[in-house]
């Protein structure tokens, strides 16, 4: 306690008390929205903007779309590099507009939260066995839970549900891909290179902390112990302060250096950070060797895009198609918390939607089009903060949805979430931000229910254009194409890529066979770029290697074809079972007026 700040202290109490925590309270989930120096706010249900503080919910839209907006300027500066400086002028205002949204919703503006008795509801979960930490009589372990026999029953149902809703109505392939991924997959997926987390090893007993967490409590000890440290001093170590998650590795190492931090719990050296991996690695067979690495997936997805082609083959070519899977996926998680809502092992239920990237139309988006959906579009959390009601054919008309199978999914996603039992009013679709999304993303949606937690993602829809099978595709080789068979025959301009085989062995050597090829692979708009770069440059780069126009003659003609072919698009609805089992719980749980401490599970037939 001499070494740590108020908050640093409270952070290891709670780390150390997480085993027996398991035990004494259900769900892990010690609850600090009553000590001083912590709050718990469920952002994304709130909105923004500045406003003057006086509890109106209005307000609380604004100021929380103010607090977007300015949490967008710091990741670009953070991304971009900007300077010091600038970043924390910015952070500053940050921390300003969050603690002055903090203020509204202490006084009661806004409606972040479900208002139920979560103690209560912990108890009864607990005592009947819905759900119970695993291995308690050895002290459990974080984030891992049992499931007792109600809730089975309930999940059973659930699944049911939600497999007659998706894969039997919409006629959907149903596969189940093996838990064990061998490391090629997911380095191809990206997941090996960035699933990761910083951390920093005790050199003498080999415990792992995060090396941010760390930076952080020592500029906190050290701003506490010193109260009246100049003015400019502490503004120079509050900078670093809340640029700790952001520093490279280089940068993160010298910063701890800098402040000489310790091993919390012996006061031990530590190592420099090394990058974390959130996935479980194994090895695959007793043989050993780069071959044998592979990881407990992270998601069920990878293994339908692997199979996309014999997927392709038993639906007989036809486009569009969707895949479905349930299973189980797992991530290391550093700090679970929440009890369900962030565990180590979790149900997941994925639709791979393969789709013409230039049509997205469906066919029965007409059966949904008049369903109502409360949506907060980006536009919406950076400019006035307020949710809009309005139909999904209304949304896809005016580009608020992108497309029209993105919107298809979110309407039958919330007939869905009402089929089995929850609350129509705790329900709304999120659209992620620019600063969220990945590059090659179009369009994406989070389900958020409202719990006791605040607002909280339980599933994912994604317009995730052709990335997936394109990385596939590039690291092994084979071809992901689908095709498409006009109804009539259609005359199209063709170009064609004739090679100076002679200039290109010359100048590639042993290479020339790799140029050759890939030059022989471009297609559609890779092809298209090539030309035109090898017209406005006179050279043109395909898979690392400069090809000049004195390498390459392009020629063009007009054909009659019958057919085009191209790489699908993917749009994919993700569903957390876990967090939407937890949902039911609360928004089937109540009291009896003339009893408060008897409760009641008001399940729906479908689910009880």
């Amino acid at each position: 306690s001499k070494r740590l700040s108020p908050t640093a202290l409270m952070r290891r109490v709670l780390s150390s008390l997480r085993p027996l925590r398991s035990s004494m309270s259900l769900l892990a989930s010690f609850d600090v929205r009553k000590t001083q120096r912590f709050t718990v706010i469920g952002l994304h249900g709130v909105g923004g903007g500045a406003a003057a503080v006086n509890g109106d919910a209005t307000d609380a839209e604004a100021l929380q779309a103010a607090v977007t907006r300015q949490g967008v300027l710091v990741k670009q500066l953070k991304k971009d590099k900007a300077d010091p400086s600038a970043i924390a002028k910015e952070v500053e205002k940050l921390q300003a507009l969050k603690a002055q949204l903090a203020e509204v919703l202490a006084a009661g503006g806004g409606d972040t939260s479900l208002k139920i008795d979560r103690v209560l509801l912990n108890d009864m979960l607990l005592q009947r066995m819905f759900v119970v930490p695993s291995f308690e009589i050895h002290r459990g372990v974080a984030g891992l839970f049992d499931l007792g026999p109600p809730a089975c029953a309930v999940k059973s149902n659930l699944l049911a549900a939600w497999r007659e809703h998706f894969i039997l109505n919409e006629g959907m392939l149903q596969m189940e891909c093996t838990n064990l991924t061998p490391h090629a997959v997911l380095k191809a997926s990206g997941h090996v290179d960035r699933f990761t987390d910083m951390m920093v090893r005790d050199l003498e007993t080999g415990d792992c902390y995060r090396a941010d967490h760390l930076l952080e409590d020592a500029i906190e000890a050290l701003l506490d112990a010193n109260p009246t440290m100049p003015v400019s001093e502490r503004e120079h170590h509050e900078r670093i302060l809340r640029q700790a998650d952001a520093f490279s590795v280089e940068e993160l190492h010298a910063q701890l250096q800098q402040y000489k931090v310790m091993a919390p719990e012996t006061g031990n050296p530590i190592s420099e950070p090394f990058p974390f991996n959130l996935m479980f690695k194994t090895q695959i067979g007793p043989q050993g060797g780069e071959n044998s690495v592979g990881y407990l997936r992270p998601e069920t997805a990878q293994g339908l895009f692997v199979n996309f082609t014999r997927l392709l083959d038993y639906n007989a070519g036809k486009m569009p198609f969707a895949a479905a899977q349930i299973g189980y996926g797992f991530r290391n998680e550093i700090a679970p918390k929440n009890g369900l809502l962030r565990v180590r092992e979790f149900c997941m239920a994925e639709i791979e939607h393969f789709v013409n990237p230039e049509e997205k139309s469906h066919p029965r988006f007409k059966t949904i089009a008049d369903k109502k959906l409360r949506l907060f579009s980006s536009d919406a959390q950076m400019g006035d903060g307020k949710k809009t009601i309005m139909t999904v054919g209304d949304a896809v008309a005016r580009g608020v949805i992108d497309n029209e199978t993105l919107g298809y999914f979110l309407a039958r996603t919330q007939l869905f979430c009402e089929r089995i039992g929850l609350n129509a009013d705790n329900i709304q679709f999120r659209q992620h931000l620019p600063t969220e999304m990945a590059h090659y993303a179009k369009d994406c949606w989070d389900l958020e229910i409202k719990t006791s937690y605040g607002w909280i993602e339980c599933a994912g829809h994604a317009d995730r254009a052709c990335y997936d099978l394109e990385v596939h595709a590039k690291a092994t080789g084979r071809n992901v194409e689908a095709e498409e068979r006009f109804k009539e025959p259609r005359e199209v301009e063709v170009a064609t890529i004739t090679t100076n085989n002679a200039l290109i062995g010359k100048t590639f050597k042993q290479d020339q066979k790799a140029v050759k090829e890939a030059l022989a692979g471009l297609t559609g708009a890779a092809l298209d770029g090539f030309i035109e770069e090898l017209a406005t440059k006179q050279k043109g780069t395909i898979e690392g290697f400069e090809v000049t126009s004195e390498m390459v003659t392009i020629s063009k003609a007009k054909k009659m074809v019958h057919t085009r072919k191209f790489v699908p698009s993917v749009i994919e609805p993700s569903f957390g079972i876990g967090r939407i089992l937890y949902a039911l719980f609360e928004h089937s749980f109540y009291q009896r007026e003339s009893d408060e401490q008897r409760v009641v599970m008001k399940f729906n037939p479908q689910m009880a």
